[in-house]
């Protein structure tokens, strides 16, 4: 159970070598995760590869800095730094950014924590303890590479919990001001004299957990404006999603699941969409954990769905260090195109199965 609930921890980004007292401290943290992958059907012509991908093996890759200093009266000053980058290279992630994961200061007190900057918003949040694989190489991540990217730049942020609630908000005067593209950097800078609706994004979230079980809601609306990736060229382009998530503990088996409801409306034409997933995780041993997941994305109005089929094992070596290894399968319908592998390829209509191995190692 404690190897779960480590793994749930490293989700939720907090390295499990440290964690901040009520008295003044810095503390630097990190994730070291790095994978050898195979994955088929490529390309059109049906061709395989081997690589050691950039993007994450079972955890994203990162290195942070936070602090806390205590105020007095139960009022603390706060911060966070963190950068992602690749093993396989040492190339920065999120658009190349110094401090992509998070770059904020706060104050954090008996009513929950005000922060200013780039940060998660409610949507990471959001799936965090229902989604069990996580964002792995294999998992819904390569079905919407949003939903492990779901961070706001120039964002203000509440997030406070009491007794059992959780509650959460964050408002994005521009939410992304890298230009690189991809999922984590869409070019979307905001704040634009005359046009307070451009680049702004708006989430929510409600939570319960007992930590046996727990519910979570949250909503998440992001506008656009001229130059935004996605199609989200005008501020009048949206791209909203709106999640619910459960889990239990039934003894040692965690359950977890949820529905993302999506709806674009963008240059390209509207899109709506939903992504069900269901996973479950036990431990087989004190340090041998087998989890896995099923999801199927579904496209309104269209034959190009996707499904998704994995697997883990993952061997905790010690507190900090675990090897593991991975299968994984996705069926494209239609001429849905969707790699098995975040960020990797697949030809349109086919059906990809991958296979990975790895390892990680917390300081």
């Amino acid at each position: 159970m404690r190897k779960i609930n480590a793994i749930t921890m490293a989700l939720l980004g907090a390295c499990a070598c440290g964690t901040a007292s009520a008295q003044s401290g810095v503390t630097l943290y990190g994730v070291l995760d790095s994978s050898v992958a195979y994955t088929s059907n490529v390309n059109a012509a049906g061709d395989s590869q081997v690589k050691m991908p950039t993007l994450t093996g079972s955890l994203p890759s990162r290195f942070g800095v936070k602090g806390v200093e205590d105020l007095g009266g139960g009022l603390q000053a706060i911060f966070a730094l963190e950068s992602g980058f690749g093993v396989d290279t040492g190339i920065a992630g999120q658009g190349g950014r110094l401090f992509g994961r998070q770059s904020w200061v706060g104050l954090k007190g008996r009513y929950g924590s005000l922060m200013l900057g780039r940060q998660m918003n409610m949507s990471f949040w959001a799936t965090q303890k229902s989604d069990i694989m996580g964002p792995a190489l294999f998992s819904i991540s390569s079905l919407d590479l949003y939903l492990p990217n779901a961070r706001s730049d120039n964002a203000i942020g509440y997030l406070g919990t009491f007794s059992n609630v959780t509650v959460g908000a964050t408002y994005s005067l521009g939410r992304d001001a890298s230009a690189a593209g991809g999922p984590a950097a869409t070019g979307c800078a905001g704040e634009v004299a005359g046009n307070a609706k451009a680049c702004r994004q708006i989430t929510a979230l409600l939570g319960y957990d007992t930590g046996r079980y727990g519910a979570t809601a949250s909503y998440d609306i992001m506008y656009g404006n001229a130059g935004a990736a996605n199609g989200l060229t005008s501020s009048r382009h949206f791209d909203r999603r709106v999640i619910a998530s459960a889990y239990a503990m039934l003894d040692q088996l965690k359950i977890g699941g949820g529905v993302i409801d999506r709806s674009i409306r963008a240059a390209t034409g509207p899109v709506d969409s939903q992504l069900l997933y269901v996973g479950a995780a036990y431990p087989l041993a004190p340090a041998l954990v087998l989890d896995g997941q099923l999801a199927r994305l579904a496209i309104k109005d269209s034959a190009n769905d996707a499904t998704l089929a994995t697997a883990r094992l993952t061997y905790h070596l010690s507190k900090r260090t675990a090897i593991y290894a991975a299968i994984g399968r996705m069926d494209n319908d239609g001429a849905a195109a969707v790699a098995l592998d975040a960020g990797g390829t697949v030809g349109a209509g086919r059906t990809q199965n991958g296979v990975m191995a790895g390892m990680r190692h917390f300081f």
